[in-house]
């Protein structure tokens, strides 16, 4: 494996203050515009948006990663990211991601190894790590109630 990777990712602005990213390799462009909340349009993508959907897929990517590495069954895993902004004297920044996994699995046994693997994949997502503001891993491991069905 290597030790270094490059990535790329290009914005351009359409009109007032909506714009269109794309990726390379990535066939699908998103339409984006800054928030309502700083004069932006509403129903669109944001910048704030992509921060914490990066954050979110980063670690539900690191989970399926650990969770398949340590032939560990899950029955779902569902991750909310809630960030906060506040203005500083140099401008607005996130002061606060608080990410919320919701880890379903199939019996009680499970319970203390999910907890081990959701913080891990906090610890070691590299989004995570490459944020300097404070990251809060808010929890949940829950048991399926789905009953297995059985056929005659």
């Amino acid at each position: 494996m290597e030790n270094r990777y490059e990535f790329k990712a290009t914005a351009y602005w359409v009109l007032a203050r909506r714009g269109i990213v794309s990726a390379d390799g990535v066939p699908q462009a998103v339409e984006f515009a800054a928030p309502a909340e700083f004069g932006g349009e509403r129903d669109l993508w944001t910048p704030e948006h992509f921060f914490l959907a990066s954050i979110a897929s980063c670690y539900v990517s690191t989970f399926r990663a650990l969770a398949e590495y340590n032939k560990y069954d899950t029955v779902a895993l569902d991750v909310a990211v809630e960030g906060t902004l506040e203005k500083e004297p140099g401008g607005f920044r996130f002061s606060e991601i608080r990410v919320k996994p919701l880890l379903t699995i199939a019996a009680e046994e499970e319970r203390e190894r999910g907890f081990k693997l959701l913080d891990k994949s906090e610890k070691t997502c590299l989004i995570n790590r490459s944020l300097s503001c404070r990251v809060i891993l808010d929890p949940v491991v829950e048991i399926s109630d789905m009953v297995a069905e059985t056929s005659y």
